[in-house]
């Protein structure tokens, strides 16, 4: 479990193909390493990974061809800064909100409109997910726990205040950009409940 609270970024070391898998490596120099070891989680751009083996200040993850096709990390190349955030320990601060790291879809930047000092971006979601999105309510981009503002149709947007755009890589996205959503955890159990029974009838 995670709280979309960005601790560091970090950089890709490599991308290799091993058993018909792939391992992932990413330099972590910016996070405190007493935070992860082997077989514990890491969110790397909101898509939960288990460390599998370190070198240095490297972690490396295995991630299956499934996560790289339906996640924006098959885009990946060396060098991509990555966000990351360790997985959330007893007593830490719930800063953001309750994050899986997994992914529900791959959203798409649709515009990118200075307001103020922040950016308001907008992006685009598969319809059957924006009953999820509630204006004012939380959401997962690429790691980043966010407010949403504004709904209607497939889209909805969120404010990036400038200390995000520096300390994230939200403030790298451009415009036809995807980015990976998680959708509000409490909101996809509240809809289960609430429906639960009526279409197994």
């Amino acid at each position: 479990m995670f709280t979309g609270i960005i601790i560091a970024t970090g950089r890709v070391l490599s991308i290799e193909e091993k058993g018909g898998d792939l391992e992932l490596g990413i330099d972590a120099a910016a996070l405190d390493a007493a935070r992860f070891g082997i077989g514990d989680s890491v969110s790397v751009q909101g898509v939960c990974l288990t460390v599998t083996r370190l070198e240095g200040t490297a972690f490396y993850a295995d991630v299956s061809r499934e996560t790289m096709a339906t996640t924006t990390l098959g885009s990946l190349g060396r060098g991509s800064r990555v966000n990351l955030e360790p997985s959330l320990r007893a007593g830490d601060a719930l800063g953001g909100h309750m994050v899986s790291g997994h992914v529900d879809a791959v959203g798409k930047l649709t515009a990118a409109n200075q307001d103020g000092r922040s950016w308001r971006l907008e992006f685009e979601l598969p319809a059957a997910l924006m009953r999820f999105v509630a204006p004012k309510g939380s959401i997962c981009i690429d790691g980043v726990s966010l407010t949403v503002n504004q709904v209607g149709g497939r889209l909805f947007d969120v404010n990036i205040i400038p200390h995000t755009s520096e300390v994230t890589t939200l403030g790298e996205l451009v415009v036809g950009a995807g980015v990976n959503i998680e959708i509000d955890v409490i909101a996809r159990y509240l809809d289960r409940l609430a429906n639960f029974g009526k279409t197994e009838q």
